[in-house]
């Protein structure tokens, strides 16, 4: 899998726990950090867990683990910031 797949899991997957979380907003990225252990292959099945770490007025902070579904490997760790406060565009 490649890295900027996996770097969009960790996004998609740290703003979707945050809003499980009790956040009315999914929040705008602070900060995100992936490390990368190792490599899912094509067709190879994978497991995804992702844990709110804390969740305040304005931010929230969640870590995420790719995981191969088989035996439990990490494949990946990721850690996600967002900024959650309501801003307006002035776009």
């Amino acid at each position: 899998m490649h890295g900027g797949a996996v770097a969009s899991l960790v996004d998609l997957v740290g703003s979707a726990v945050i809003f499980a979380g009790g956040s009315p907003l999914t929040g705008v990225l602070l900060d995100i950090t992936v490390s990368y252990l190792g490599a899912a292959r094509a067709n190879e099945e994978i497991e995804i867990e992702a844990r709110v770490l804390g969740l305040g007025d304005k931010t929230g902070c969640v870590t995420v683990e790719v995981r191969r579904k088989d035996n439990g490997q990490v494949l990946a760790h990721g850690g996600h910031t967002k900024y959650l406060a309501n801003v307006s565009s002035k776009l």
